[in-house]
């Protein structure tokens, strides 16, 4: 199976991690401002599954280290997600417009502190995850 980008055997996995970030990622944003949007779930997925995959790739690192990658991760999906929805789209989902730093608007550098903070759970799910996998 060597043809295959992805380790079919992991497929549960970032299944796993896809569907918790994309269920959880909008319960937090209704948590926070009270709104969300479907794409919020589709970005949410992608964060984890991404933070998963670099947690996977560093795992002798430090965990501050991490979870710093974390908060940059979530950083850049939701620039990206925001330049397709926001601006190329003009969906209007958030504006970041009205806070210090932002970048397009789409995102606020302050943040990523608070997204560190945020990937730590999809971190320990991933050790937790990976341990397992490595028992079995």
């Amino acid at each position: 199976m060597k043809f295959l980008p992805y380790n079919i055997k992991k497929l549960p996995d970032a299944l796993l991690f896809f569907s918790g970030g994309a269920i959880l990622y909008p319960i937090i944003e209704l948590i926070w401002r009270g709104r969300t949007h479907w794409s919020m779930s589709v970005a949410g997925g992608l964060c984890a599954s991404i933070i998963n995959l670099a947690n996977m790739k560093l795992k002798n690192h430090s965990l501050a280290l991490r979870c710093c990658l974390g908060g940059v991760i979530i950083t850049c999906v939701e620039f990206v997600t925001g330049c397709i929805v926001n601006l190329g789209l003009g969906w209007k989902v958030w504006d970041y417009s009205g806070s210090k730093f932002n970048i397009l608007g789409q995102v606020c550098p302050l943040f990523t502190i608070l997204w560190a903070l945020l990937s730590l759970p999809v971190i320990m799910l991933s050790n937790t995850v990976n341990r397992l996998r490595s028992n079995a």
